[in-house]
């Protein structure tokens, strides 16, 4: 083995010799994370999930307990690490061993890849006890149990970082594709999307853009299954919570189901939800069609995009048990002539339906759903099993939930409130830091020349303001809120 040099000589700088030393104190290039600890930690938010998940492990010989396993796995995440491959370089990091609540010492590094990847499976070398059932049943119960219990718990932290309970909340429902390159279990190849992949359901709550819910589905999936069934526990966890909250469900054209409409009128939900274009209703707004083509031949040059709102109120399509209210938007441009539908049971104008409601779907789903594939790389989702799978991509959606509370948090700080993760990863939790300990104390150290110091500073003070008025509970809900 060839011996690592202490000392190497790089020839002058004028005068000067030019030497590197391997001397210097633990470094860490990502000691900003610290201040997701400062929000996460506080509040226990991944200590609360790791005491609810199962593990079949044999507790006298587990070194790294649940809690670390899922810490280590959601900062990694944050930090840009996407594949468990990723802890080799992580696991002695002084920093991460911090997340953890582990003092800095590389004699005792955080769980390798292959412990990270058993965790997914629910793999442990144990026997079978005399009152469990088969160790396979046990291990597949678990990881399904792991995915229930983190939809839950997605909730139940959407209520509790609540600082006003809501009035109303707009739950923004989609699926979309998720590209796979091998031969993972249930995926498959998808005619519409034309690629091999999975077709994850996802929730996000429309004001803030909080995930609550994430559900892994077979490549083929139909765009509505299980919709319903996670629309009913959702609704009820929220009215548990909040009894008279008004729940909006908004979704593409994917998702209109008779199922879904039924589900929701029958639980006094409000909807709008896309519709696909059928020559039912293409005949129902011709005359609106007529005109708008007959203002664009005439006006065209002038007011080259030309819009016009239609309702249909006498629409059932089959399947319904009864008619819908349907409203179109009818445009016509340079590059031509469309017309889209939404399938509604609110009140307000078809302008007002499709502008301000349907078309808000622009902000959520699509940015969140952009984040967590372009930022947190939720669309690896490289392992063989498909729980496994459905575990990394849950885990992914878990830092999403940190980065939406630490946004929340930094209200009126303008760099940051709105800034997606890879911004915040260049500003706030890529920084070089050393890290030195003493018996009493553990010092990270950060450039004074770092150009983001007043600004890390600040949001260091915003999130234990968040922290604190979190602890203190809800404030009560306003009388009036925004109509729908």
């Amino acid at each position: 083995m060839t011996q690592m040099h202490s000392h190497c000589s790089l020839g002058k700088v004028g005068r000067q010799s030019l030497a590197v030393a391997f001397d210097a104190p633990p470094l860490s290039r990502d000691a900003g994370l610290l201040i997701i600890r400062a929000l996460e930690g506080p509040l226990g938010i991944l200590a609360a999930l790791a005491r609810r998940l199962p593990d079949p492990r044999n507790p006298q010989f587990v070194e790294h307990s649940t809690e670390r396993l899922l810490t280590q796995q959601v900062y990694q995440v944050l930090a840009g690490y996407a594949d468990a491959n990723d802890s080799q370089q992580t696991r002695s990091d002084p920093l991460f061993q911090l997340l953890a609540d582990l003092e800095p010492d590389p004699q005792t590094p955080l769980a390798s890849a292959s412990t990270i990847n058993r965790f997914a499976y629910a793999f442990t070398r144990r026997h079978s006890q005399p009152d469990e059932p088969d160790l396979d049943v046990l291990r597949r119960s678990c990881q399904t149990d792991r995915i229930l219990i983190l939809n839950h718990f997605l909730v139940e932290l959407f209520l509790r970082t609540r600082l006003t309970p809501p009035t109303q909340i707009i739950l923004d429902v989609d699926p979309t594709g998720v590209t796979v390159h091998g031969d993972q279990a249930l995926s498959g190849y998808h005619g519409y999307y034309r690629q091999h992949q999975y077709f994850p359901l996802l929730v996000f709550d429309g004001a803030s853009g909080f995930p609550l819910a994430c559900w892994l589905r077979h490549g083929t999936a139909p765009a509505g299954l299980g919709v319903v069934d996670t629309l009913e526990a959702l609704v009820a966890q929220l009215r548990a919570a909040w009894p008279t909250v008004r729940i909006l469900v908004r979704a593409d054209t994917g998702l209109a189901t008779p199922a879904v409409f039924d589900f929701c009128e029958r639980e006094t939900l409000d909807y709008a939800i896309g519709y696909a274009a059928n020559t039912v209703l293409e005949r129902k707004v011709a005359t609106a069609t007529a005109d708008v083509e007959l203002y664009y031949r005439i006006r065209g040059r002038r007011d080259p995009h030309v819009q016009r709102y239609e309702e249909v109120r006498d629409y059932q399509s089959s399947g319904w048990s009864h008619v819908r209210r349907v409203v179109a938007k009818i445009e016509r441009t340079p590059q031509g002539s469309q017309r889209r539908f939404v399938v509604t049971n609110l009140e307000g104008t078809p302008e007002w339906v499709y502008r301000d409601v349907y078309v808000q779907r622009g902000a959520v789903p699509e940015r969140p759903i952009g984040e967590l594939k372009n930022g947190l790389e939720a669309d690896r989702l490289s392992q063989s099993g498909f729980c496994a799978n459905a575990w990394r991509l849950l885990v992914r959606v878990l830092a999403y939930a940190l980065v939406v509370l630490f946004g929340e948090s930094c209200v009126g700080i303008k760099e940051v409130e709105k800034a997606e993760v890879g911004t915040l990863r260049k500003m706030l939790w890529k920084i070089p830091g050393m890290i030195g300990s003493t018996a009493r104390r553990v010092v990270v150290r950060l450039s004074e020349d770092w150009p983001f110091n007043e600004l890390w500073q600040r949001v260091w003070e915003a999130v234990g303001r968040y922290v604190e008025r979190i602890r203190e509970g809800p404030v009560l809900p306003a009388q009036e809120g925004v109509p729908m």
